[in-house]
């Protein structure tokens, strides 16, 4: 069976720091695209990045580019994605998901997908 987990959200401070994991079994990283997505309450799902464990390509949306940032290693199947300088417009479900092709994972459409972990960021 295919899992993608997410966890490591919770409710922080702006300003401050998260570290969200996203642990996959039923399928090996690396032949795929891993990619992390949010979204608010009342607002469309937003792709905010992703890795492509095939050609080690990334990509950052401009919301988060220099403050978020993807890491992991695709022989032990989990991604991470730490969040610095956390805004309060960064509170959002966020999710996890995978597919072969990137851009069909850019564009919403994984295979795979997460069931999210919230993040909270209010004073």
């Amino acid at each position: 069976e295919v899992r993608l987990v997410e966890s490591g959200g919770g409710e922080v401070q702006p300003g401050e720091s998260l570290r969200l994991s996203c642990a996959a079994t039923g399928f090996s990283f690396g032949d795929y695209a891993i990619g992390w997505f949010r979204q608010a309450p009342g607002k469309e799902r937003e792709e905010i990045s992703w890795i492509s464990y095939v050609d080690s390509r990334t990509h950052y949306s401009d919301s988060v580019k220099g403050r978020f940032k993807m890491s992991g290693d695709a022989t032990d199947n989990t991604v991470y994605l730490q969040m610095n300088s956390l805004k309060p417009e960064d509170t959002a479900l966020y999710y996890c998901a995978a597919d072969l092709n990137p851009y069909r994972l850019s564009e919403g459409n994984a295979h795979y997908w997460g069931q999210g972990t919230q993040v909270t960021v209010s004073s």
